[in-house]
């Protein structure tokens, strides 16, 4: 089965009904194998809209919501998605807090002056200094949402911040693995508002029975990084990134069929 993981700047700068989609990533899970393949959209791919009209992939959601964003990948990347799951900003801290902290591997540091200062504060617009540092780390919810929104300063740019997410999606299910499913209805009662899904409490429980016997060597990670995938570019004044198709939907094609 596909799903589509879609994570959200959802602070009060934005109209709860108008938010962007920071973070697209396909994930496909075959139990026979017990192989996990994961796909990052990058967030300014500029495509065809589902809604109509052509635009960054990350306005999907705030003009259609999950329905919107689902239908904009299905149409282009030419995937069939079973099920999405979406997850705000706090909802990842609290998902991280409610795991007890993740363990990950901080390859490329994160250095960031202009970090935003928008989560729990009055003025919403201010930034602050983060640093999460080289090695093997042990990150509350702050931190590990500090490693996957900082977005500047990486060598890899916003590709960076991709794999990045990736890895602490990684963590997550190493963590998630030692979970009793018993657990799960108070984990979902703490992201309130934070976390959106089509699966239901019984198919989540089936997924972390899953993910808990998958051997971290069979889950395949693919970030569509320039210039092989994905080419900078300009639309208007609008910095974007363009796709190279005909080097994706084989890709997509031999990895999610």
């Amino acid at each position: 089965f596909t799903v589509l993981l879609l994570g959200s700047d959802d602070d009060s700068k934005f109209n709860a009904d108008h938010i962007l989609t920071q973070s697209m990533i396909l994930v496909r899970v075959n139990p026979a194998s017990k192989q996990v393949t994961m796909l990052s959209i990058p967030r300014d791919l500029w495509v065809p809209l589902s809604t109509g009209g052509t635009g960054k992939i990350d306005g999907a959601y705030s003009y259609g919501r999950a329905s919107a964003a689902i239908a904009t990948v299905q149409r282009n990347f030419g995937v069939d998605i079973d099920d999405y799951a979406w997850i705000g900003l706090k909802g990842l801290i609290r998902l991280s807090g409610q795991l007890g902290a993740v363990d990950g591997y901080v390859g490329n540091p994160v250095l960031d002056d202009f970090y935003p200062n928008d989560i729990d504060v009055t003025y919403l617009y201010g930034y602050t200094r983060v640093a999460v540092l080289p090695g093997a780390q042990h990150l509350d919810g702050v931190h590990a949402l500090q490693w996957v929104r900082s977005r500047h300063d990486d060598v890899n740019g916003d590709f960076g911040r991709s794999q990045r997410q990736q890895q602490v999606l990684l963590a997550i299910r190493a963590k998630a693995a030692t979970l009793n499913a018993a657990n799960l209805p108070d984990i979902v009662n703490a992201m309130q508002n934070e976390f959106k899904t089509s699966m239901s409490l019984q198919r989540i429980r089936g997924v972390l029975g899953v993910a808990s016997g998958f051997d971290p060597a069979n889950i395949k990670q693919i970030v569509l990084l320039p210039p092989t995938y994905t080419y900078y570019g300009f639309v208007g004044a609008q910095s974007v990134v363009f796709p190279n198709w005909t080097a994706i939907r084989p890709l997509v094609k031999a990895n999610f069929p």
